[in-house]
């Protein structure tokens, strides 16, 4: 008998160990970041020293489903804290990061994250969708904070399926109908030059690059401008959900800060400030309209404080995001991917 159990207590010693699955979802709980707020959908570890990462690509069917529900997951108190374990993870949601990205710089560290829009820290960054003025843009979207502000510097978000319900329907008709046309005048010194833009001081890879996109182009001694068809409202590739997708308030010249909007019109006439954004017939969106999608982007937007190793997961079809001012140091990464061409859009 005693032999017995020392043969198989020997026999326990020697065997091989084996992972426990526990599942996905036992691994991290989820919770409202705010109450009655669903999204960001806050996700936490629900165990110690969960590797983010490892997780991450074991459980990509759980994200997708609940990034599809929220659009946003806001990652928190997982132990990320470098730039190039912030790219791992974001590998292993997006295994083709995009690294071409011509208005934002590179981060070191990381081989395609870049730092987040080179913009006055006493300037609110109004909403966008990440490229909706191209002919392609990532479908997803994730921002690091290395540094959150001692204040300031929230990335306030908006569900664009909300928005598009909470627009009044004659004006949401009108753009679906009359769509737009986004025109860029690059100059040196104003915005982004068209070199750094397009990385090239090649004037015959610019126009093959625009070319190829279906942007029209013209050129005036060293000044480019461009113009590009897109939608301003449009369907959910995986959902088929309604959405308010453009970047309007990033180009339209009412939503620029009055002394700003009388500095460039004491150079230029409008149609020559460096960004604009028109009815795709070429005729003046009106200010009144901008200022209903104006006042619909704030009452819809939901904003967080920063925490250092917050990761925020975006689908940038369904959210739109800001950036408010900040006073101090404050650095957030920008990882984007799966990239999606405006000719793929279902009308």
């Amino acid at each position: 008998m005693q032999a017995r159990q020392i043969d198989k207590l020997q026999k326990f010693l020697n065997a091989e160990p084996r992972a426990v699955d526990a599942g996905g979802e036992e691994l991290v709980k989820t919770g409202e970041l705010r109450l009655g707020k669903t999204r960001p959908l806050l996700v936490e570890p629900a165990v110690a020293a969960l590797d983010l990462t490892g997780w991450a690509r074991e459980n990509l069917a759980w994200i997708e489903a609940r990034l599809r529900e929220s659009g946003a997951l806001l990652l928190r108190a997982f132990s990320v804290s470098t730039v190039p374990q912030f790219e791992e993870f974001a590998l292993a949601i997006c295994p083709d990061l995009f690294g071409e990205y011509g208005d934002l710089p590179s981060e070191q560290g990381g081989e395609k994250v870049y730092r987040s829009t080179p913009y006055p820290a006493s300037k609110i960054i109004l909403f966008h969708n990440e490229s909706s003025h191209m002919h392609r843009w990532p479908l997803k979207q994730m921002f690091f904070c290395v540094q959150p502000s001692p204040q300031g510097g929230e990335t306030p978000i908006v569900d664009c399926r909300e928005l598009y319900r909470a627009l009044p329907a004659g004006l949401v008709r009108r753009f679906a109908e009359k769509k737009l046309l986004y025109v860029r005048n690059f100059s040196e010194g104003l915005d982004v030059s068209w070199q750094d833009f397009f990385r090239t001081e090649d004037r015959s890879a610019v126009e093959a690059y625009c070319r190829q996109a279906g942007i029209a182009w013209e050129w005036t001694d060293d000044r480019l401008r461009t113009r590009q068809s897109a939608v301003a409202v449009t369907k959910h590739p995986k959902t088929g959900e309604d959405l308010f997708f453009n970047q309007l308030q990033l180009h339209h010249s009412s939503c620029l800060e009055p002394e700003l909007r009388d500095a460039l019109g004491a150079l230029f006439a409008e149609e020559d400030f460096p960004r604009n954004v028109y009815y795709n017939d070429g005729s003046r969106i009106e200010d009144s309209v901008m200022a209903e999608v104006s006042n619909a982007y704030w009452a819809t937007s939901v904003k967080f404080p920063w925490q250092a190793g917050d990761i925020l997961l975006l689908d940038n079809m369904m959210i739109a995001h800001a950036r408010l001012s900040y006073t101090g140091p404050r650095k957030i990464v920008v990882a984007m991917g799966e990239m999606f061409q405006m000719s793929d859009l279902v009308s």
